[in-house]
């Protein structure tokens, strides 16, 4: 079936917010004396914070009662650092351009809260492009559920099987296989050539990297 729209992830993928939020996440568990290892941070990649709180709160036996303020606290400092110094990840001017000069549909479905996918639309300069701002905040469930891509597709008017979407972390991958949308991973530099990306359609190092050869194998 014939692709036309395209679904973009937002952390790590549009904006190089990932290491803020790393940063966030890490001075909120500091408080409870706890540090994760680059590798415990990497596993838990595109969660909701709601879920990311749950997770390593279960994990380290920290009392539930501290989660709610916890997981306000992270977005708190994540949407303040992002705001100040997140910037563009490589290739995305171009390859908004790209889909918008071929008459595709585009959107944002995100797991991060929909005040900083609005945030990073605007700081970005990608606004105009989108149909669609979908955040994961206010649903059922988050990544690796596919419930937030199954939702933009239908706030695009597009069945899931005429998507191509765009991810840089496990989770989203298997949010995108899930919803039965074609999968393009970026993942970040040092997990490339894992093994754990196989599910994916394409796999590229930088958004710089799709093409017109691409979009047509994709096609096929």
């Amino acid at each position: 079936m014939k692709s036309d729209a395209v679904i973009f992830d937002m952390d790590g993928l549009l904006i190089d917010s990932e290491p803020l939020w790393e940063e966030a996440g890490a001075e909120l568990l500091k408080e409870f004396n706890i540090e994760l290892t680059p590798e415990q941070y990497h596993s838990s990649t595109g969660l909701r914070t709601v879920e990311w709180i749950a997770h390593w709160f279960n994990f380290f036996k920290i009392e539930e009662q501290y989660a709610n303020n916890a997981v306000t606290g992270i977005i708190n400092k994540a949407i303040d650092k992002i705001e100040k110094h997140g910037v563009a990840m490589p290739g995305v001017p171009e390859i908004f351009a790209f889909f918008k000069d071929r008459g595709f549909r585009m959107a944002i479905a995100t797991s991060s809260p929909i005040k900083l996918a609005n945030i990073v639309a605007d700081k970005l300069n990608i606004r105009h492009y989108l149909s669609s701002i979908t955040s994961a905040e206010a649903l059922q469930y988050g990544k690796p559920h596919p419930e937030v891509y199954l939702n933009c597709a239908m706030q695009l008017g597009v069945s899931p099987a005429q998507c191509i979407c765009f991810e840089d972390s496990f989770n989203g991958m298997i949010a995108v296989k899930a919803a039965r949308m074609k999968c393009v991973v970026v993942p970040a530099p040092g997990h490339y050539n894992l093994e754990k990306w196989g599910a994916a359609d394409i796999k590229l190092h930088t958004l710089h990297d799709f093409n017109l050869e691409i979009l047509n194998k994709m096609a096929l």
